[in-house]
């Protein structure tokens, strides 16, 4: 697809990090997949990766995490 930030790039597979903020919580999930612009690095994710994402995150404010990094695993 044809990036909408750049609009001359075209997106391929790859993958990308991703940080998630919520009060004091920071969660950065490294090699979740993604579509990259091969000409500005835009990221474009799919529904089920965000949803994936989202579901971390509240798993992790409810543990009480502060900060943490993890690898991205497809639920």
């Amino acid at each position: 697809m044809k990036c909408v930030i750049c609009k001359n790039g075209e997106t391929e597979p790859g993958k990308a990090t991703i940080t998630l903020e919520r009060g004091d919580m920071t969660l950065v999930i490294k090699g979740a997949p993604a579509r990259v612009c091969q000409n500005c690095g835009e990221e474009y994710l799919d529904e089920e990766t965000v949803k994936t994402l989202l579901s971390s995150a509240e798993e992790a404010a409810k543990t009480g995490v502060q900060v943490e990094i993890r690898e991205y695993v497809a639920a």
